[in-house]
């Protein structure tokens, strides 16, 4: 007599279309999710943009940060001021031919307090932007012949 095997599965060892899906769809939702930092980017035209005496705006930046928290967690992490603002911002300033940056504006979630719970299951987040300028010559002072001192008192 010879022994046979066991009929297989028709679907052993093939993953469901329905689990294969699934699992792309949570691949995704967590990369998306769980931490992001972008910086965007707009030109600006001189002329019409005024960013202050003595300077000619190039570019407008913002830089965000988003970082999710599970159980205090940070995941990615790297959410703070400094890499927003410098790492980012000043970084990207920088690469477009910018010597300063004009009309700073900066934010980031709370860490302490009440905004603690929110990294039991939560997000935080930082933002910075600005405008990228060239500092161009600056107008002449009509005061600069006066010097430091007040002028001397008459007779």
């Amino acid at each position: 007599m010879i022994a046979m095997a066991p009929p297989r599965s028709p679907t052993l060892g093939r993953r469901a279309p329905g689990r294969v899906a699934a699992l792309g769809l949570l691949t995704l939702a967590a990369s998306t999710l769980l931490g992001c930092a972008t910086v965007t980017t707009v030109r600006l035209q001189a002329e019409a943009i005024e960013a202050g005496p003595g300077l000619r705006p190039i570019a407008g930046i913002q830089a965000d940060a988003t970082s999710a928290y599970i159980l205090f967690i940070p995941v990615p992490g790297g959410v703070t001021l400094d890499r927003v603002v410098n790492q980012m911002l000043v970084a990207t300033a920088k690469a477009m031919g910018a010597d300063k940056i004009a009309h700073l504006s900066f934010d980031i979630t709370p860490e302490g307090g009440v905004w603690a719970l929110r990294k039991l299951a939560g997000w935080r987040t930082a933002r910075a932007s600005g405008i990228a300028v060239q500092v161009t010559a600056l107008p002449p002072d009509p005061e600069a012949d006066l010097g430091p001192e007040a002028p001397p008192a008459g007779p």
